[in-house]
This record gives structure tokens, sequence and C-alpha cells, in this order.
């Protein structure tokens, strides 16, 4: 087991460079499967989603290289094998591998998806768009069969703009029968990224990033090749511990508009940027003010910054609410924040957050990705010895962590017991 010991109070100087997007690669990956040429993917993050992506590909057929951030991937002896648990309950996005076996080979046998336990995240949407497309679906105590003879477009509605299924949908149609139409469709940028991926190997996908896509289906696939968009979750935990550590801290590789909704509450809350281009600088700022967040989709606050954003708000002077609008379970890390000294007070979706609060160092646990985030962002800020427990969660999402942080001033040590 592996856990992160944290000495707080050290200011960071220097920049930190930004990695490929997470919650682009892990679809990009599963969309490779589409076509039996070879894909090239660049900017790649080395982080353990990744690589779980890519035991299930080998696993699968596929020949995979990984080096230097870049990704080769010839799926030309690819099998529709049955993804058993051990693969798909390792990571929230092996429900890819749904739309696009079904989009090549018309069948798949899947466990049910995993992933970090932030509310019931139900596949309903998506098993009604692929039921709709002509799919067949049989489901056995979390385990799914689906078979189609031959998928068909159609107008899909979606009653809220699922990430999730957008891409699935995406993922299913450019080889269907015919034209599908995504309505109140997502409009993150992310599904922006693998549509240039789709189109890049033939497929014709128009729309993405607004809330209606549309797809012509085509007969085949060929090579492909793309590069992951910055990861702007990524981005904005940095851009917060500069908030509160920086020292000319520079936050590079990034795509300003991606980050709009967490540089206006930033500044809200009286935090200076300067920025440049494809790059953020931030200082340590004092005094700073409450500001209410509430999370939502694209291009509101989004989700996955909420918990981080939470271990700010500890050290702003005055009365935050914080809502999380997407998932149930984005509190779990309160009690630890509360034990470090935080004033939080939880309820629902919602908490109220009283600052400033003086944070101490304490044995606390990371209950998901990015409730790990919020309590590094609370250990670096905190007097004294922090040390976070159950941290392979945060290992899934941020790429070289320890590295990254320790090269422009901290003090962390990842500790493999």
């Amino acid at each position: 087991m592996k856990k992160i010991v944290i000495e707080g109070n050290h200011l960071l100087s220097g920049t930190v460079h930004i990695g490929g997007a997470k919650n682009s690669v892990v679809a990009l990956i599963p969309a490779s499967i589409l076509t039996k040429g070879k894909c090239v993917i660049e900017n790649v993050p080395d982080i353990s989603d990744v690589r779980i992506l890519i035991d299930t590909l080998k696993y699968l057929g596929s020949k995979v290289t990984f080096k230097d951030e870049v990704l080769t991937i010839d799926n030309s002896n690819v099998e529709p094998k049955a993804i058993s648990e051990e693969f798909a309950s390792k990571i929230r996005a092996s429900y890819y591998f749904m739309g696009s076996f079904l989009s090549r080979f018309n069948t798949v046998d899947i466990s049910c998806p995993g992933g970090c336990v932030i509310g019931t995240r139900p596949i309903d949407i998506h098993l009604e768009a692929f039921s709709k497309m002509g799919v067949k679906i049989k489901e056995d105590d979390g385990h799914y069969v689906m078979n189609t003879k031959k998928l068909e477009g159609k107008n899909i509605f979606f009653n809220f703009p699922s990430v999730g299924a957008t891409i699935n949908v995406m993922l299913s149609a450019v080889l269907a029968k015919g034209k599908t139409k995504i309505i109140n469709a997502a409009t993150e940028p992310e599904i922006t990224n693998v549509a240039s991926f789709l189109n890049s190997m033939g497929a014709k996908v128009f729309g993405a990033g607004t809330s209606t896509i549309e797809i012509t289906g085509v007969e085949e696939l060929h090579d492909g090749y793309v590069k992951v968009i910055p990861d702007r979750i990524e981005a904005g935990t940095y851009l917060i511990i500069g908030s509160l550590l920086g020292r000319n801290f520079k936050v590079d590789d990034i795509i300003e508009e991606h980050l709009y909704a967490l540089i206006s509450k930033l500044e809200d809350a009286g935090v200076k940027l300067k920025v440049g281009k494809n790059s953020i600088t931030v200082n340590k700022t004092k005094n700073l003010k409450a500001v209410n967040i509430k999370t939502g989709v694209y291009p509101g606050f989004v989700t996955d910054l909420g918990q981080p954003m939470s271990a700010f708000l500890t050290q702003c002077e005055g009365e935050s609410l914080f809502e999380e609008t997407i998932y149930e379970n984005r509190l779990r890390h309160v009690p630890h924040l509360n034990n470090m000294g935080a004033d939080i007070k939880a309820f629902d979706k919602k908490a109220i957050i009283r600052g400033k609060t003086n944070l101490v160092g304490r044995k606390v646990k990371a209950t998901d990705l990015r409730a790990g985030a919020a309590m590094l962002i609370a250990g670096m800020v905190a007097n004294g010895t922090t040390t976070i427990y159950n941290i392979e969660h945060l290992l899934r999402g941020y790429e070289r962590l320890v590295d990254k942080l320790n090269n422009v001033g901290a003090n962390i040590k990842l500790i493999d017991e």
C-alpha cells in the first residue's frame, strides 16, 4: 500500500508542465478499437488508468508500444473477447469498449465498469441509446451482454448531457447505418478531442463541442492520429495550489478557455493571475475572500475541481457555500479536512465552509481521486506533517505528481509500504 507524506508550508517557485487529459485519453484508447489500422496518440500521460487500458488492449490482441508520451496501437488482430471484472472493475472508462465493440463487432460482453465511489453513476443513458440503435441487451448482476445485427443511426435525446454517454454514442455511431443525431449532447473539450481522433480515421462527426452532434456512418475506418489536449483538471489543481503557496509559480501547457470557470472564481476570491500564451503565473494571495461554488456541466465549474476547491475555501475569510450538482458522494473527504482543523458542515450535496482556518498535519485518507487532490492541497498548506493513505486513487489521475511538486519546492515523499 502506498502513502504520501507531506511537510507543509513550503512555497513553490518554478514551472509545472501539464500533461495530457486523463478524461480524454481514457476514451481515446478504447476508440482505437474501431479501426483495423494503426493509431498514434501523442501527449499521453503515464498514469495508472492508461496502464490499465493498455493491459486491456493487449488482452484483446492489440500490439501496443508506449514511449515518451506516445502511444502506438495496432488493432489488426483484435478479437471481441469478453472483458471480465478483472479489467472492467478497475476503471470507469471501461464502458467505452461498449460503443467501440458494438460499432466494429456488433457484440460486446463486459462486466460493470468500476472507478471511484463518488455516486451511483448509472449507465442507463448509454444503454437506452444503444437499445434505440438496435442493440439487444442482457444484464445479469452487473454483467452485460449486448448484440445487434447492425447498428442503425437514430436521433438520440439525452435528459442529461452526459459526457460518457455522448462519447459512447459517438463511438457506436461512426460505423452505424445512416445518420445519428445526439441532442442535448455534452460539450466538454474532451468530446471535441475524441471527435478529432475519429475524424482522423475517416469518421464523419460534426458539431462536437456543441449541444447537437451529427454522425454519418461510414463503412470502415483507417489509421488515426490525435494529440491529447492538456488536462484542465490537473492544471486547475496546480493553479489552486499556486494561489495558496506560489511565488512566481507558473502552470504551463494549458488551454485558458478550458479554465474560465475556475479562473473567474479564483479572481473573485482575490487571486492575481498573470495569463500568458498557454500558461498562467500565480502567487500566494493573502486575505483571500470567501466565494460560492456550484459545480455543473461545461462550461460551468467542473465537478472534478470541486473537491480541490473545497480545500482552497478553508483558507478564505468568511463563509463559502459549496454545492455539488453531479455526483452525490463528492463530500466524503470533508471529515478528513475537518480532522485537519477545517470548519465544514456538510449536508446532502452541499457544504458550508467557514474560514480562514489554520490546518494542521494529520493522518488522512484519499476516499477517491479528486478527494485525494483536496487532501494533498490541505496537507501542503497545513502546519506540520500530513500522511495521506489510499493514494492509489490520486495516482490514477495525476502524472508524476510527487516529482512535479518537489521540483518546484514542495517536500513530499511517496512511500510504498
